[in-house]
């Protein structure tokens, strides 16, 4: 088999790279052992939790007690692949991201008339491969929390997420690190086809010998981080196209060999069937309640490392008097950390009066966010989400995103939604190109990356008409171009894979 972490895509790595990436690999192997030799046996589960809303079924590797996230106690184990219609959503999670593009893929897949399977790389915690993305992950977490520090984050954070994740020598020590992924998929049917949410579940099939493997590349500022040669690469952005295409930068000034075209394809961008089928009517509700002059619905989504909150305090300072006024209402979705919650209510006293608590009850969540879809429900004061299990805490967001006015977030893997959006600080450099891109196509703000410039923005939603009458307008022009449809068509170019073999 090819050692991918020696020549990526026609690029040969120098020799001291390619010692350092074997180093890492062997460091991981000593801290958390080295599985290649195990069976894992495989176990089919329907997702408990999204499995009726997506269709999704979890597919289990291992002992089922060690599969976290997972109530594997419900697993059935006489559910088999579907060889015809199945297709696989590998993921992990980090942050939030990525179990959202997943979601967006299951969902597009469900609606296309395929079988959805869920394997998430972070979960099996039995295995290296699980030991060794949640070590990175805690490392990531650590640098996303340090970040609120000015100088660790101009001088460390930054510089790693924008040139240093860009480097292909990067990508030779991720191949390295990602033989020990491969495992897991031992024994997962190798011609089910494979969506990878992120590099390291691309590369581990690839590893592993899965036939048809797609990388869903999240990030339009190219980094090859990203790269995961033997799959095909999707992008979801124009702009981005000619820098991975030539490795733009990924070697200094050196002129690297260009990625072969047939593996890199544009989508467009990657949502949800949900979101995209309801897209005009959503936005024709937005522009009703404008003009109607009801209360304009602000959603704001927390992550767990805090590294925003003072910039959501901010906000929800200043609307706390519109929101008395009858003026705006306030969807604050802090995922599963609870922590989060607890700390603006106490940071905030105001907020209690104003706050309606949505813990831990999905089906109540969902009849809320289906509720505010009536043009006759008017929604006030303030409505907090916290769910214990990650995949309703993450897809709380999706369910609410329908009936909001304006998404206020990082400019991350939200910045591709349609919907209205207010972009705050990001939280390393690559995410600023998410702002770039949706500000060009006229569905986002510019970045804001201070309180004050973030308060003018909200005061421009609050008191002109028109902020998010434009956004909604080119929002349905930019659905009329197929931007929103970037799914469908990674579902359907890995499924176009199998078919033409």
């Amino acid at each position: 088999m090819k050692d991918r972490a020696k020549n990526i895509f026609g690029n040969e790595i120098k020799k001291s790279a390619y010692k350092k990436a074997v180093k890492s690999k062997k460091k991981f192997i000593r801290k958390f052992g080295d599985d290649s030799n195990c069976n894992y046996p495989v176990t089919l589960q329907k997702n408990p939790y999204i499995g009726d809303s997506l269709n999704v079924t979890n597919v289990l590797i291992g002992d089922l007690n060690q599969n976290v996230h997972y109530n594997a106690g419900d697993a059935q184990t006489n559910l088999e692949f579907d060889h015809q219609k199945g297709i696989i959503v590998g993921n992990i999670r980090m942050g939030f991201g990525h179990y959202r593009i997943s979601m967006a893929m299951a969902s597009a897949a469900k609606a296309m008339g395929y079988q959805p399977y869920w394997m998430d790389l972070n979960s099996y915690s039995q295995t290296t491969c699980t030991k060794v993305i949640a070590a990175q992950n805690e490392l990531y977490s650590l640098g996303s929390r340090l970040s609120k520090n000015p100088l660790f984050n101009k001088f460390v954070w930054e510089p790693v997420n924008y040139e240093g994740f860009r480097a292909l020598t990067y990508n030779a020590a991720d191949q390295k690190n990602a033989e020990l992924m491969a495992p897991v998929f031992a024994n997962v049917p190798k011609d089910i086809p494979v969506i990878g949410t992120h590099v390291w579940p691309a590369q581990a099939a690839v590893h592993a010998g899965m036939k048809y493997v797609v990388n869903a590349i999240p990030d339009n500022w190219p980094m090859a981080l990203h790269f995961s040669e033997g799959s095909v690469h999707t992008i979801q952005c124009h702009n981005a196209y000619m820098g991975y295409r030539i490795c733009n930068g990924m070697a200094k000034k050196q002129v690297l060999s260009p990625m072969p075209s047939d593996s890199l394809v544009y989508t467009g961008h990657y949502i949800d069937h949900e979101l995209v089928s309801n897209l005009v009517s959503d936005c024709d509700a937005r522009i009703a309640r404008k003009e109607n002059q009801k209360p304009m619905r602000f959603l704001l989504t927390i992550g767990g490392a805090g590294a925003q909150k003072e910039i959501f305090a901010a906000i929800i300072r200043y609307l706390i008097p519109f929101i008395k006024d009858g003026k705006a209402a306030l969807y604050v979705n802090v995922g599963d950390y609870k922590n989060v919650w607890d700390a603006l209510m106490a940071e905030i006293p105001e907020m209690k009066a104003l706050s309606k608590e949505h813990f831990d009850c999905w089906e109540e969540t969902a009849a809320f966010a289906e509720s505010a879809l009536d043009p006759q429900n008017e929604i006030t004061g303030i409505h907090g989400f916290w769910h214990k299990n990650i995949f309703e805490a993450v897809y709380a967001t999706n369910l609410l995103m329908r009936s909001a006015d304006v998404l206020v977030t990082k400019p991350s893997e939200l910045a591709f939604y349609p919907v209205p959006k207010l972009f705050i600080k990001r939280v390393g450099k690559h995410e600023m190109w998410g702002a770039i891109h949706s500000a060009e196509i006229g569905d986002g703000t510019l970045e804001c990356r201070d309180i004050p410039h973030t308060l003018q923005m909200i005061d421009l939603f609050m008191n002109s008409d028109d902020m998010l009458v434009s956004m909604c307008e080119n929002i349905k022009k930019n659905n009329e171009m197929g931007i929103y449809n970037g799914a469908y068509k990674v579902v359907e170019l890995a499924m176009g894979l199998k078919e033409e073999h």
